[in-house]
């Protein structure tokens, strides 16, 4: 039995338990503030139980945090972010496109959840294109970096990426955050065609191209998860 006080949690949740070959115990809070356990097969339920007991105070200290971040995103659910501002859509059915921008407002012609949200993202992927692709040459012409293919996704745990062949992937959902965070994003993965790893090189050569990279660095791992939530 659990102590007073402590989460019976595999009462409440037991298809949360992922079970494989793996050798320990692994537990995460998701997007939706879940508890999902990883252990290994043949562990016992009680066992998982006084591990969950264990860490009782992060499962809470997280899953409020991703419950506020929840209710930070709801509370602005008929806004957009566009370069790190937040601006209202609005719907008109007449309208002439998908959606668009005015400068001080989005326009949508549609209020249905699914249409909307691909209009979104198709709106943020154009616009992403137009507005990113130009960076990444001005900061690899400038720094005599080379890169072969740049490729625009919406990747769901990654910013950007550079692969060996150095093709540079970046996430189009960037374009709700500031333009110096959209310029971080770049110029890291820009430095990943000279150093694969993040060495102290790395992170020097990163700061001679962005003396203020870290403001931007942190600045995503803050409000990060506002820009997942479309």
């Amino acid at each position: 039995m659990p102590e007073h006080g402590s989460i019976n949690y595999i009462h409440m949740n037991p298809n949360k338990i992922i079970r494989s070959k793996r050798k320990t115990l692994s537990l995460t809070i998701n997007e939706n503030a879940e508890l999902i356990i990883r252990a290994p097969k043949r562990l016992s339920i009680e066992k998982i139980q006084d591990f969950i007991n264990e860490k009782e105070n992060w499962i809470n200290r997280k899953k409020r945090l991703i419950e506020n971040q929840i209710k930070d995103v709801t509370s602005n659910h008929n806004k957009l972010l566009y370069l790190g501002t937040l601006f209202p859509i609005n719907v008109e059915q007449n309208a002439s496109k998908e959606l668009f921008f005015t400068g001080e407002e989005f326009i949508a012609n549609s209020i249905e959840p699914d249409s909307l949200s691909l209009s979104i993202k198709k709106w943020y992927k154009n616009k992403f294109k137009e507005i990113a692709l130009p960076r990444v040459a001005y900061f690899a012409n400038k720094h005599n970096l080379m890169v072969n293919q740049v490729r625009i996704k919406n990747q769901k745990t990654m910013w950007g990426s550079c692969s060996s062949k150095n093709n540079i992937n970046l996430n189009y959902l960037l374009l709700m955050a500031p333009m110096g965070v959209i310029d971080y994003v770049i110029v890291h993965e820009l430095v990943h065609t000279i150093h694969r790893n993040h060495s102290t090189d790395f992170w020097d050569s990163v700061e001679s191209i962005m003396p203020e990279f870290q403001e931007h660095k942190r600045w995503l791992k803050k409000n990060g998860y506002k820009l997942r939530r479309i």
